[in-house]
């Protein structure tokens, strides 16, 4: 009963965040894009369950959430072309920026998950329904706290011309985008030639998971761009990578790849240190220029 619960309180919770940002929201086919974004949102991740459910296969998971952040720009696009009869400069950047990230991450991901047959995370997970709903659903609300920041800019019925803020965001999210993939590059060559051991070279070096670090930061971009955005209630999307944040280090990403880590190479002196002078999350960066 507990998961039952726990995916009622994501619904809610979402549902109840899509309502502080409506006040400001354009409409699009008579009700606010925002509602409409929320319902798209859940109602791809739900869809896509059933069968995963049914054929017991983790696959379409990250696919899933690819799947949704297209769809969402797109109609988010749609909706505000179709209100203004035009797509202004800020929200095209970050509807492109969005659509770049998740065109190169999804796809990493499922031709990863496709390649190692499994993913690890959902051995136990996806033989229980209720268990792997909250997991489809836990995706869902990934998506939304993500998407926030770029929801407001693209409902928002101000047009806001470039500016320094949108500098300072623009480069904060290259950033990012640059550290996630090149990241991810370094890991997957080095897995190809030391199989069973652990990274500790380029990024990885002022980092324990630079790939993570490059999605915190280049979501903190698109939050940064839409501060000029911000009137009122508005103001609530600033806990959006906050909560990207805990995500990545305590729910789905560094706590459970730094618990395999230990069980891996805990014992070899070389990992210890490694983990005794390497930061978890945030880079070293003066040990990268030294």
């Amino acid at each position: 009963m507990k998961e039952y619960f726990l995916s009622f309180v994501i619904l809610i919770f979402s549902l109840f965040l899509s309502y502080l940002v409506s006040f400001y929201s354009i409409s699009f086919l008579e009700y606010k894009l925002v509602y409409e974004l929320w319902l798209l949102i859940f109602l791809i991740h739900i869809l896509m369950f059933l069968p995963s459910y049914f054929y017991q296969t983790e696959h379409y998971y990250d696919l899933t959430g690819g799947i949704t952040y297209i769809s969402c720009i797109i109609y988010l696009a749609l909706g505000r072309y179709f209100h203004f009869n035009y797509l202004d400069d800020v929200p095209l950047i970050v509807s492109l920026f969005v659509s770049m990230w998740t065109l190169r991450l999804s796809s990493f991901l499922f031709l990863r998950v496709k390649k190692t047959g499994k993913d690890i995370r959902f051995n136990e997970i996806k033989k229980d329904f209720k268990k792997f709903l909250l997991a489809f659903l836990l995706s869902g609300l990934w998506v939304f706290m993500c998407l926030l920041p770029t929801i407001v800019i693209l409902t928002s019925s101000s047009n806001i011309e470039l500016n320094f803020i949108t500098i300072i965001g623009i480069v904060f999210w290259i950033v990012g985008f640059i550290f996630e993939v090149v990241a991810d590059k370094q890991k997957t060559e080095f897995n190809k030639n030391h199989k069973g051991k652990f990274i500790s070279t380029g990024l990885w070096s002022i980092s324990q998971h630079p790939n993570y670090f490059g999605e915190f930061t280049l979501w903190l971009g698109i939050t940064i761009i839409s501060l000029p955005y911000l009137e009122g209630l508005n103001y609530v999307i600033l806990i959006s990578p906050i909560f990207i944040y805990y995500l990545l280090t305590n729910i789905s990403g560094v706590n459970l790849l730094q618990e395999l880590g230990n069980k891996r190479w805990g014992s070899l002196e070389a990992y210890k240190k490694y983990k005794k002078e390497t930061p978890i999350f945030f880079p070293k960066i003066f040990k990268f220029w030294s």
